[in-house]
């Protein structure tokens, strides 16, 4: 399996010709990433998650299945159609791709502010994308992880924890997009010394083999 990292918490993974990209949304060039897709899988409903008017603009030209929360169906307009609910501890198959669902809530980002759904997703039973939440799959190990090293919602040691509980045999950065390259330098030593993998952050664009 293909995977492209795009900028900040985007993925596209590409198997026996299929395409399927997750977490399309307005920070990762989405209209690209989207491009020839057979499905898409979505996280949660935050924009930096689902860029609505881009995946919109895709389904259009060519109408995919879209997996994701069912919540996703208020916010996606005109292609709530096109969702197919998940929740977790579910499995399916998306372009060829076998998926299993884990979590179930975003993390707490104030208690001021509602907790939405929130869907892990583990590929191939090698690559996990946890979208915003910590979750650990205890059912199956972990070979490659995409960990949301910075968010509104995180600290440090919490993702640290996070990343040394999957254990996995490599670790790459996820949802960075809020980042400059200060921060990103100063996280990039940090998880690198501690993370008690190998962990890298990946420049948008860049093509790994999982």
């Amino acid at each position: 399996m293909l995977v492209t990292k795009y900028a900040h918490s985007c993925l596209r993974l590409e198997h026996d010709g299929a395409v399927l990209v997750v977490d399309p949304g307005v920070f990762s060039a989405a209209a690209t990433a989207l491009d020839g897709a057979d499905a898409v899988l979505i996280t949660h409903e935050h924009p930096d998650h689902v860029d609505v008017p881009a995946l919109g603009q895709a389904l259009h030209r060519r109408p995919v299945p879209v997996y994701g929360p069912a919540s996703l169906a208020g916010v996606l307009g005109d292609a709530a159609g096109t969702l197919v609910p998940v929740a977790p501890g579910e499995s399916f198959t998306a372009a060829g791709v076998p998926v299993r669902t884990y979590g179930g809530q975003h993390a707490v980002i104030h208690p001021d502010i509602p907790v939405i759904p929130n869907l892990g997703y583990l590929f191939a039973d090698v690559l996990y994308h946890p979208g915003d939440a910590l979750f650990v799959p205890d059912d199956v190990p972990v070979d490659t992880l995409f960990a949301p090293i910075h968010a509104p919602w995180s600290k440090f040691s919490e993702v640290l924890d996070f990343i040394r509980a999957v254990a996995p045999r490599r670790a790459y950065a996820l949802h960075d997009g809020l980042l400059n390259d200060n921060g990103l330098g100063v996280l990039d030593r940090q998880y690198t010394a501690l993370s008690g993998t190998d962990y890298r952050r990946l420049e948008p664009g860049t093509r790994i083999d999982v």
